[in-house]
């Protein structure tokens, strides 16, 4: 059973894919719905997904796909579409002659952004699984991005300054297990606490280096650090 703002953003969201082939973005979604922020959008398209009704495709910016409608919907929408249409030859430049049973491609465009979950603020004490927030995510570049998957921390704290990541920036992390030594991570330590910090290997040590001289270089033995990613970008609101 669909909340009438449920049902509101389904139907909006099915009849612009229909028109272009692409979801309309949050801000239209917003708009179209009455509300005052997007984090009303995030919680009812979470709703709409946990109910089997849509789901998110990963890696692409404003990419959502309708599985269904609701079922008195989807049978007036079955009737309708079995009444005999008008369907006219078209001709266009980029092809001789389309006829009645051909489909033509919709335009599509290389996304920009795309939508990143974003985990909370990394502090220490925290593991990261902790941060997690299903209703939040940010609109991230997609040329920040690498290969793999990614997800966004707020940073917390100025242990990191004199590497240009200030307190309250945003940052991008590449989910991996393993880094290169000299890599900026987030270093999750004995399964309790997780830090973002410079990753230094010496034998069966790890160090975890701060980038501000009032911090101290922790070492830890290498059994005791568990890498759970590492930086690939920085965003900053001013």
């Amino acid at each position: 059973m669909l909340t009438r703002k449920q049902h509101e953003l389904l139907l909006f969201i099915h009849e612009r894919l229909g028109q272009g082939g692409v979801s309309p973005s949050f801000d239209e979604m917003k708009d179209a719905l009455g509300l005052k922020s997007k984090s009303g959008i995030h919680r009812l398209i979470t709703g709409l997904e946990e109910r089997g009704f849509i789901r998110r495709l990963p890696h692409r910016a404003r990419a959502l796909e309708v599985l269904r409608l609701p079922e008195g919907l989807d049978a007036a929408r079955s009737r309708t579409a079995s009444k005999p249409k008008f369907h006219p030859n078209v001709i266009r430049g980029d092809f001789a002659f389309v006829g009645r049973d051909v489909a033509l491609p919709a335009p599509t465009a290389a996304p920009e952004t795309v939508q990143l979950p974003l985990y909370g603020r990394i502090a220490a004490g925290t593991p990261i699984e902790a941060l997690r927030d299903n209703s939040a995510f940010v609109d991230i570049p997609v040329s920040m991005l690498t290969a793999g998957d990614h997800y966004a921390l707020e940073v917390s704290g100025d242990s990191m300054v004199e590497a240009g990541i200030l307190d309250h920036d945003t940052v991008i992390i590449q989910r991996c297990d393993a880094a290169d030594n000299g890599a900026i991570v987030v270093a999750l330590v004995d399964e309790g606490e997780v830090t973002l910090k410079r990753l230094r290997r010496k034998g069966n040590t790890i160090a975890l280096e701060p980038a501000n001289a009032a911090y101290e270089t922790r070492i830890f033995g290498a059994d005791r650090v568990r890498v759970q990613g590492k930086l690939v970008g920085l965003v900053r609101k001013y």
